[in-house]
């Protein structure tokens, strides 16, 4: 079995005036939630054990029908720490998939992800600098290094990028955990220094890619599952603005198509 945990806490303030009085992962793209459109994905590619870990505003997304868990000090903490509050739905076994509440992505996506036999699996998207000229002038002023070697394991990511060569692709926000790898992945968590810090943050804020990198120093081989774009992240009303736009006159899906 897998199970999915989708991590939803934030208060999305780049997406403000949306988010004003609801958590970013229930804004809407064509009519539908974030939240929604991802879930629905995963219960077609039969992933339907899934879990939200919310905070701001988490009542509307137990009023939406969703299984939560609360990250009560969502103000404080980021990703990783919101990962680790839904720890009991992590232990009861399976592969575990990950996903940020702001992401949505194709089925063909998801599959190859699921497809993943190694002990962690992560999407990158290897036509990334197409993507990212749609959303940014510069597209190195949000890019981060994403470094693989000739087998196509992570070597290093998250960083500041100041070239391209640093690039082979961007990580998406969607992991995957092998099953007998979880208590590990946990034990490893909880092994870290609380008081050292993370790429400039401290433990209770440390980024996603921070907590990876770490994984991957540490010895465990975590592999790059290669896409072409297939993908949205919505960090910014910019972002949706673009999405919609694209979607009404019928290119959005040479990006990511949506699924109903």
């Amino acid at each position: 079995m897998t199970r999915a945990i989708i991590l939803a806490a934030g208060q999305g303030t780049r997406l403000r005036p949306l988010t004003n009085n609801k958590p970013k992962c229930l804004v809407l793209l064509q009519g539908k939630t974030f939240l929604e459109r991802q879930v629905n994905v995963l219960k077609r590619a039969g992933v339907k054990d899934l879990l939200v870990v919310g905070g701001y505003r988490v009542d509307l997304i137990k009023e939406a029908g969703f299984n939560c868990m609360v990250n009560p000090k969502y103000e404080s903490t980021n990703m990783v720490e919101t990962l680790f509050r839904g720890v009991s739905f992590i232990e009861l076994g399976g592969d575990l998939i990950i996903g940020y509440g702001d992401i949505i992505y194709q089925i063909d996506n998801l599959n190859q992800v699921l497809s993943c036999e190694d002990e962690i699996g992560v999407m990158v998207d290897r036509n990334w600098r197409r993507y990212w000229e749609l959303r940014f002038s510069d597209p190195l002023e949000d890019a981060e290094t994403f470094v693989m070697d000739s087998e196509g394991y992570v070597i290093e990511l998250g960083k500041k990028a100041k070239s391209f060569k640093r690039i082979h692709g961007q990580y998406t926000g969607l992991i995957k955990v092998r099953e007998d790898k979880i208590k590990d992945f946990i034990d490893f968590y909880k092994s870290l220094n609380r008081n050292k810090i993370y790429d400039g943050k401290n433990f209770s804020n440390m980024y996603m890619t921070s907590f990876l990198q770490e994984i991957i120093d540490a010895g465990w081989k975590v592999k790059a599952v290669s896409v072409e774009n297939g993908w949205l992240e919505i960090d910014s009303v910019n972002d949706l603005q673009i999405y919609e736009n694209l979607y009404k006159v019928g290119e959005l899906a040479s990006f990511c198509r949506l699924e109903n």
